[in-house]
Parts: C-alpha cells; structure tokens; sequence
C-alpha cells in the first residue's frame, strides 16, 4: 500500500525516520543499504510513519500511545526503543518539540519539568519517564529522542498527554421527590481505572464510591441540599463545588407571641409567623376566617379587648401551603385604681374620714 502526499507515492512500510530538515529517509526493499529520497516537504503532524514501526533496527514504540490524566497526578509514559547493531547510545532525552529544522530540547533542562521529569528507563531498550504533578498546560505530544555514536533518532508520532480538570454536572432546580443525577466530568477518558468520591459541603459521602461517575439521588430530599463536589480516590485534585437546590413546599408553620405571658390593653404585641420552605413563602395572617394582615411579622400597637380572638399564619409557595395552629390572644381588661376620702361630721366635734378604693 502506497500513501501519496503532496504528489509523491510512498509506501510507509519502508519508512525509516525523519531528518533533520523534515524529510523521510526510506530504504529499499530489505537492503540494508539506505538511500534518501526525495524529501517529502511537510510538517511532523502530517508524517504518516507509525509509532512502534520500526525500520533497518531502528524504532521507538509507546504503550499507550495516547494518555489521559488527572490534574496534579503522576503520569507514566511507557517506551521502549530498539536501534541497529554496532551503535552506542551517547544520549536520551525526551522532548516536546516537533517543529522542522530545530534540534529538540531536553526536557530535563526545561525549568517547567526539571523538578517533576524523571527519567525511568536506561541506555539499552527502555525509555520509560515520570511526570508529576501535571498541569492542564502539559497537555501535548511527547517524544523520547537517542543519539548514538553514529546517529540520531525520535520516535514520531509521540505519545499524546491530555491533562483534565474534574466538573460536577447538576440541575440548577430540583424538587423534593425528584430523582436527581449528579455526573462527575473529565475533558476526556481517565487512561486510569478510577473510582469516584462525592463530597457534601466538604464532607465525605462515604456511602457514595463507585467505579461509575454519576451520583444517583432517589427520591431526593430537603437535606440532600448543598454543595456537590467529586474527586477520584488515591488523588489530591478535587473538582469545584456546585450548588444542588432542593425546592419543597411549607414545613413546621409555627406562630410565636412577643411578649409572651399576660397581655393588658394598651400594650404592643408583636406575632412571629415560623415556616421552613424552599423557596421563601408569602404569609398570610387570619384572626378567625378572615385575613387581618401578610407579611413574616403581624404587630399590634395599643391592643384592646377587640384584637382578642384566635391567631394563625398560612405559609405559601409554587410547590404548596399550610397553616399553622391557632394561638389564642386574651386582652386584660386596664382598670383605673381609685382613692375617694370623704371628711363628715363627727361626734362631740370629732371628724370622721371614710375612704373607699373605686376600680372601673
């Protein structure tokens, strides 16, 4: 099978390596004896030479050629290399540089890898690096590159890094009752078998690790309300909280009096309408069956013995209403304290004062 590019036919099973300049070196047939060809003018991404093909005893061969990782992980990129008989390897390195013409740097020497690149191969046949500590901007194409006494090699096309962040995907709204599906999300498919941690608020839910990214919620209640977040066990990298709002109807309506304890006339009573629901509810305030007032706060200035009677709120939202219990309000009477003193005439010219006490 022939490949044609930019009008020449070339048969990529006798592909050797790249040159220096961007050409092909080819050879023919199984003669050892390698001619150059007509150099094939074109970028590196558009070179059709296979990763792990081999030619004349020269090759590099990654496994897997494509990774995806986690944020802050460790990544191992897996290589090995094979070259001609009666060469002695001088030097290896990887690199990310794939642009023609350019000798490729040593990533070692990079001061954004120096201190997370180890090289974990040898100078015979593995070419096996560490990378830790990854970041979204190490996503890119590595290639493991060997210098011997005689020539020079990099293994194209390289092994392709994708670094990804995690997201939780969820419904803005959700109402009590609902089943609710929670996703943990990557840019792409974790190379890593991983088994996924939910958290609520920061808080672990144990209950909840699973080889499978989505967080099942059943009949979804009030509680289940917070922020979500997902993370991947054995690493540090946690994804930002989002928040899951569990709308349901009025709960515990409650009426409380201030000031509690006896209630003259002419006093200030204050009436607290407590209700739990999601969203806030309108309140509505009865005194028997009819509608005296709205709002959380109903308060009465200078009482009288007409506000007596029963109380109660109905608390009210889009998912559903309650009242709650009546209170009962009884106004004591204000009655006036007062002293009469009636001076008449007494016996042998004594007077006689009489007081009497009146309350109306």
């Amino acid at each position: 099978m022939y490949l044609k590019r930019q009008g020449i036919l070339t048969n990529p099973s006798l592909c050797s390596r790249w040159d220096e300049l961007g050409g092909v070196h080819c050879i023919e047939g199984s003669s050892e004896k390698r001619q150059r060809s007509q150099r094939i003018k074109t970028d590196v991404q558009d070179e059709f030479c296979v990763s792990g093909v081999s030619s004349a005893g020269w090759g590099v061969s990654y496994s897997p050629s494509h990774i995806c990782a986690l944020k802050d992980s460790t990544v191992i990129m897996r290589c090995t290399y094979t070259y001609p008989t009666g060469h002695q390897i001088k030097e290896v390195f990887w690199t990310k540089d794939a642009i023609r013409g350019v000798e490729p740097r040593d990533l070692s020497n990079d001061t954004e890898y120096s201190q997370r690149l180890q090289y974990l191969g040898d100078k015979q046949q593995n070419c096996t690096v560490r990378l830790s500590h990854v970041t979204l901007k190490d996503s890119h194409m590595y290639y493991f590159r060997f210098i011997t006494d005689k020539d020079k090699w990099t293994g194209y096309p390289g092994v392709t890094l994708t670094v990804t962040d995690l997201q939780v995907e969820s419904p803005e709204r959700v109402t009590e009752g609902d089943s609710v599906s929670l996703t943990c999300k990557s840019s792409c498919a974790l190379t890593d078998r991983a088994t996924f941690i939910w958290y609520r608020n920061s808080q672990p839910l144990t209950e909840r690790r699973d080889r499978n990214n989505e967080l099942l919620l059943q009949s979804v209640r009030r509680e289940d309300s917070g922020r979500y977040s997902c993370a991947v066990d054995g690493h540090t990298h946690v994804s930002p909280a989002v928040e899951l709002n569990v709308m349901y109807p009025p709960k515990s309506v409650s009426v409380s009096i201030s000031p509690s304890g006896v209630i003259v006339e002419g006093d200030s009573v204050t009436l607290n309408c407590i209700s739990d629901s999601n969203p806030p509810a309108e309140i509505r305030w009865f005194k028997g069956g009819t509608i005296v007032g709205s709002g959380r706060i109903f308060s009465i200035s200078k009482i009288s013995s007409d506000d007596s009677g029963e109380y109660k709120c109905k608390s009210i939202n889009e998912h559903g209403e309650k009242y709650s219990d009546a209170v009962t309000l009884n106004v004591m009477f204000a009655g006036r304290l007062v002293i009469l003193s009636i001076s008449i005439g007494g016996v042998c010219g004594a007077a006689v004062i009489i007081t009497m006490l009146v309350i109306w």
